[in-house]
């Protein structure tokens, strides 16, 4: 049976861009994470450092938008973030950031943790959470190391 996905709304960065009819074009780099605790308790933590990256992502450069998703279970929750970059280098800054890092260093032992990007040449929101939706269903179904 495939995994209930449940995203948070979008939350749009400070490079996001929006056409007339809504389109946000260009081109961007798409982001998606998956963190998959050891132990089931640990997801609480991960979710509320989640929430609280969240939060700062008004002042985060080159961000355009982010979706954070979870998938709940009692014995082996998981969650991530599908996040969206005018390029390479604002990901890479993100990915640096003391915040960031901190959390990072905090859980890298505590669960297992995946992720892929790839870039577009014309960023669609609802075409980026369908394919985002789709990796992180093949993840949920291969066991995790």
């Amino acid at each position: 049976m495939p995994a209930t996905i449940w995203f948070a709304p979008w939350k749009p960065g400070p490079a996001e861009r929006t056409g007339p009819d809504g389109d946000l074009g260009g081109t961007a780099v798409v982001s998606v994470t998956d963190f998959a605790p050891h132990r089931p308790w640990t997801s609480f933590g991960v979710n509320v450092a989640g929430v609280a990256l969240r939060h700062t992502w008004d002042d985060v450069e080159g961000a355009i938008g982010l979706w954070l998703w979870s998938v709940p279970g009692l014995l082996r929750p998981r969650s991530g973030s599908v996040s969206v970059w005018r390029d390479e280098e604002a990901l890479r800054g993100f990915v640096a950031r003391h915040d960031h890092v901190r959390i990072m260093r905090t859980y890298r032992d505590r669960g297992d943790l995946r992720s892929t990007t790839w870039r577009t040449d014309h960023f669609d929101r609802t075409a980026t959470q369908e394919t985002a939706r789709t990796v992180i269903t093949e993840w949920c179904a291969q066991p995790a190391s």
